[in-house]
């Protein structure tokens, strides 16, 4: 790898724990609770977990230049890896299992205020 790509590597990563850390917050300021942020699994990652009364949302977070580039990201094999990491995550935290859960993606964009997409997708 050159000292270029590392480089762009290393500026994405950033840029990806800013997005995550501005969901985050936006989602604390909606009423949200956050459990987890950067779960990893053998299985894949999911970016925050969060639940608000009895909905425990499993959150995708994507720093785009729109709403529709950031639904485009989460490919179905990005669906499929975050629904296995919630089964795991769910496994591994009795007590949750009464709530709904959902997969939700919060698009960041430039200059504009976070948009929280709940549902966005079923589990493959």
């Amino acid at each position: 790898m050159s000292r270029q790509d590392a480089g762009r590597r290393r500026a994405a990563f950033h840029l990806g724990l800013r997005a995550e850390t501005l969901a985050a917050w936006y989602l604390r300021l909606c009423g949200y609770r956050i459990l987890n942020r950067r779960y990893r699994t053998p299985a894949g990652e999911i970016d925050i977990i969060a639940r608000r009364g009895d909905a425990l949302c499993f959150v995708g977070v994507k720093a785009r230049t729109s709403v529709a580039a950031a639904l485009d990201a989460v490919t179905l094999a990005a669906q499929r890896r975050i629904g296995r990491a919630a089964r795991i995550w769910l496994a591994g935290h009795p007590g949750h299992e009464r709530c709904a859960w959902r997969f939700d993606i919060i698009a960041i964009r430039p200059w504009a205020w976070p948009v929280h997409i709940p549902a966005a997708f079923q589990e493959p």
